[in-house]
């Protein structure tokens, strides 16, 4: 008797453990049944501007380069020298596109090469006499208040970039893709299964500062491919959406097979 009250008593906590944990399965499912696809302006691939605006500001400030004098202080000439290089190569990231990576190298080698010998000249003006004539005119520089002005800019500009991005996004989920946007967050939606996606690395410059590049996606309803820019991190995007659309043609094989 007593064996059998203690089974009849240990039978519905195995139960009431059973339901918990199914009921938690759905929950963890849901979280990872979507994924994001955020295409971001190409401001994005300016933040080596800002890291360095921001070391010029700390290193200047801690020196007391309130005011300058460009003829005898040579610490503030260099670091507004390499702020103006780093400016410069951020800008040719976001004009022009470097599909291949043999005029990416060569671009980057000759300015790397030009800027090099400026900035030595600037900071040993008596090293390169042959050179001294033409660098030692230019000698650009700024305080410290500038480069905090132009940090304290730029931080306000990412705010307002990861601000927007919230009013037009793209999402992958279950069977649909939906296409969010609008500040009255206004919704479109897609058939996702038969959904095509292609991948294209187009300037490898944003393929290594963020591996950004370019998705596009082919609905099966629509005669227009959808074109995402500047997506960041495609490569782990494109698995992941490679991974959810083939379960979920699984998941439409197998419904169909059911029914069957």
């Amino acid at each position: 008797m007593n064996t059998d009250e203690t089974a009849k008593n240990t039978e519905p906590e195995d139960t009431n453990e059973e339901v918990a944990t199914t009921a938690d399965v759905p929950k963890k499912a849901s979280r990872s049944n979507s994924i994001l696809l955020v295409p971001y302006p190409k401001f994005i691939f300016m933040y080596p501007t800002l890291i360095v605006a921001a070391v010029a500001a700390i290193v200047l400030s801690m020196g007391g380069y309130t005011t300058i004098d460009p003829a005898t202080q040579n610490l503030p000439v260099v670091m507004t020298s390499i702020f103006l290089a780093v400016v410069m190569a951020n800008m040719f990231v976001i004009i022009f596109d470097f599909p291949r990576a043999t005029s990416l190298t060569l671009v980057f080698v000759i300015a790397t090469f030009i800027m090099g010998l400026w900035i030595f000249a600037l900071a040993k003006p008596g090293a390169l006499p042959t050179f001294e004539s033409l660098f030692f005119v230019v000698r650009p520089a700024a305080n410290a208040t500038f480069f905090v002005c132009i940090t304290a800019a730029m931080i306000l500009m990412y705010v307002a970039v990861f601000i927007s991005v919230r009013f037009n996004y793209w999402e992958l989920r279950n069977n649909e893709l939906l296409h969010h946007h609008g500040f009255l967050s206004d919704l479109k939606r897609y058939p996702a299964p038969n959904l095509r996606v292609d991948k294209e690395i187009n300037d490898v410059f944003e393929f290594m500062l963020l591996g950004a590049g370019r998705l596009i996606l082919h609905p099966s309803t629509e005669k227009r491919a959808i074109v995402l820019d500047n997506i960041l991190f495609v490569g782990n995007k494109e698995r992941e959406l490679t991974r959810m659309l083939g379960s979920i043609k699984v998941q439409i094989g197998g419904d169909s097979s059911g029914i069957n």
